[in-house]
């Protein structure tokens, strides 16, 4: 099997689905990459982070679509495009720009199949880049995902690595409903083993990571790598740390995090998104609620805190959650006998 890295898994993803559907079509600033200049000029790169460098080579000006800085138009283009049975995946650069457009999405294209009775949604992807630790400043650099995870009508989709990326891509843009997609920045050179062959992870159904017996972390995004990390550090101390990734937080898998909450009896849940109404919040939440009786510990949330991102890089490294941060988190609950 190749290795692939998240970058190249999406964009091969997009790739596959635009052959299969001619109804696929890309949308948003910068995505044709220079307007078609050869693939090695520097200025078809393919966006800001070269995830779709060559699409418009191969499917052209009329599926392949530059539009100008007006994040309100290209939803609004994805919304009613989607409405007359096309397959849209529009890119919002960064998630950070979301304020530009949000009218689209929540009060236009997540309501579409409840105002018109289920008999049409709007069947689209919203691409975007998430999270800290590129030294992008605080405007191109949060985890606003909770945002989305709010409004009724959208799924939010948080691929933690290369195999997770394109196997739910293709289930995004083969979705009936509009789906926000956020990738990590800090993911895309990540590789795994991923299938050239198309195949599709359901929306909806976490993934466990790695299995234990004494803690249970349920970590988003980027945090499930580092969440690996801790435990695997914390395995010599004697610890066995089970890391589930919801995969998609809208919808959410509560039975995978409740079966494991169940075995362990100890919850970590970390989460790069800022404190106050974060998913750490909703899922300790849940888990009081619905597992209360499996618990031997208060449920121990790790986020960053609450404060913009710092555009300084050696304040941005203390801002977003560590392995460090994770493992204490972990010992601190396994402490509890």
């Amino acid at each position: 099997m190749p290795q692939m890295t998240m970058r190249e898994a999406i964009n091969h993803a997009m790739r596959l689905e635009m052959r299969r559907d001619p109804e696929v079509i890309l949308i948003g600033e910068d995505v044709a990459g220079g307007r078609g200049c050869p693939v090695d000029d520097v200025e078809a790169a393919g966006g800001v982070m070269g995830v779709t460098a060559g699409l418009f080579n191969e499917f052209g000006e009329a599926r392949v679509i530059d539009t100008p800085i007006t994040e309100s138009a290209i939803m609004g283009a994805a919304a009613g495009a989607a409405l007359t049975g096309m397959r849209p995946i529009a890119e919002l650069m960064f998630a950070d720009f979301f304020g530009v457009c949000f009218d689209q999405l929540y009060n236009q294209a997540a309501k579409f199949r409840y105002m018109f009775g289920g008999q049409q949604g709007a069947a689209m992807v919203v691409r975007t880049m998430i999270g800290a630790g590129m030294g992008s400043g605080p405007q191109h650099s949060q985890a606003i995902y909770p945002i989305f995870a709010h409004i009724p009508g959208l799924k939010v989709v948080l691929p933690s690595c290369a195999y997770d990326a394109k196997g739910l891509l293709i289930q995004s843009i083969r979705d009936n409903d509009p789906v926000i997609f956020c990738e990590h920045k800090m993911l895309y050179g990540d590789k795994d083993e991923v299938p050239e062959e198309s195949y599709q992870i359901p929306l909806g159904q976490a993934r466990v990571v790695r299995e234990g017996s004494d803690v249970t972390v349920v970590a988003l995004g980027r945090m499930v790598k580092l969440a690996v990390e801790a435990a695997e550090a914390l395995e010599e101390k004697g610890i066995s740390t089970a890391v589930i990734d919801p995969r998609t937080i809208s919808p959410l898998d509560v039975d995978t995090i409740l079966d494991s909450v169940e075995e362990t009896g100890r919850v970590v849940v970390v989460d790069e998104a800022t404190p106050m109404c974060s998913m750490a919040s909703e899922i300790a939440s849940m888990i009081v609620s619905d597992g209360f009786s499996s618990l031997r510990a208060p449920v121990k949330k790790v986020t960053a805190p609450h404060t913009p991102v710092p555009a300084s890089p050696v304040l941005e490294a203390e801002y977003a959650p560590t392995a460090a941060r994770i493992s204490a988190a972990i010992e601190s609950v396994y402490a509890y006998r």
